[in-house]
């Protein structure tokens, strides 16, 4: 009779190369991998692993097999791990992938109304919307409508972006587009990726065009980077929801406002699990 258990020792020795860092990874011994590969080798019928003093290589059946049951065995952990943490909240739980900022502010607050465990992720949207599709989160933030049939939009909130700078630093005085895009880009510039996905925002809206701008400063998140500004390192452009104490605390200050650009935020989530998340989502309602 087949065991799941023969399969997993499969899946960590096919991955690691070998039977000891496989042991490792279960926290198992040696024999009992071993003995693992055994009885799924004698069940399959052929071997599974071409044993070499360096490596375990796998053969074409087990490339097979593995491409057969890896994600199948995957899932299956996936879902013990779910009920398990379920169990242990004692009530529902929820898998929520949001930006950091866009978490903090807009999501906690409303979930602090319901009676709900929350484990959350945080990536971009592309990489959230991934984990969607593979059924590892339940409902994600994203500014973007992706061409899928079977995934639904509700409206979350209305970004407005605008151009940050330290509280004392000097603006030049104009009302000139041409010579205020020239001021910018020679300024000092923080961003958290090279393609400046937020900056390029408020450049296509008012200016036309992509920004010739190269960033002083690459920072991991939005939170960082207002620090940044205030302490001085430079502009950037942020959601303004996150500069209310930084302005009240006069260390920041918002600089040509008619150069915002407003961006609606969605939740995502798979239409067939509607029924299910029902409760949550009425409170973005």
């Amino acid at each position: 009779m087949l065991n799941f258990e023969w399969y997993r020792s499969f899946i960590s020795v096919y991955k690691c190369g070998s039977v000891s860092e496989a042991a490792k990874l279960r926290n198992m011994l040696q024999p009992e991998i071993s003995q693992h590969l055994s009885f799924l080798e004698a069940e399959v019928g052929q071997p599974l692993f071409i044993r070499t003093t360096r490596k375990m290589l796998p053969t074409e059946r087990s490339k097979m097999l593995f491409s057969q049951i890896a994600p199948l065995i995957e899932s299956l952990e996936e879902t013990a791990v779910t009920l398990k943490t379920t169990a242990s909240f004692g009530i529902g739980t929820i898998r929520i992938g949001a930006t950091n900022e866009l978490f903090s502010n807009c999501l906690l607050p409303r979930f602090s109304k319901l009676e709900i465990g929350i484990i959350s992720y945080f990536g971009t949207v592309d990489q959230l919307f991934e984990l969607l599709m593979e059924n590892k989160l339940d409902i994600i933030t994203t500014s973007k409508k992706f061409s899928y049939s079977e995934i639904d939009y509700l409206k979350l909130t209305d970004e407005e972006f605008v151009i940050v700078a330290p509280k004392h630093y000097e603006i030049i005085d104009t009302t000139d587009l041409n010579t205020i895009e020239y001021w910018l880009i020679s300024q000092d510039w923080i961003s958290y990726s090279f393609d400046l996905p937020i900056i390029k925002m408020i450049w296509r809206e008012h200016f036309k065009k992509y920004p010739l701008i190269k960033p002083i400063h690459i920072l991991p998140n939005l939170d960082v980077i207002l620090t940044a500004i205030e302490n001085g390192m430079g502009l950037s452009v942020l959601p303004k929801y996150l500069l209310e104490k930084s302005l009240k605390d006069n260390k920041s200050k918002i600089i040509f406002e008619d150069l915002s650009v407003k961006r609606e935020s969605f939740i995502a989530y798979k239409s067939i699990n509607r029924q299910i998340l029902e409760s949550t989502l009425n409170i973005f309602s």
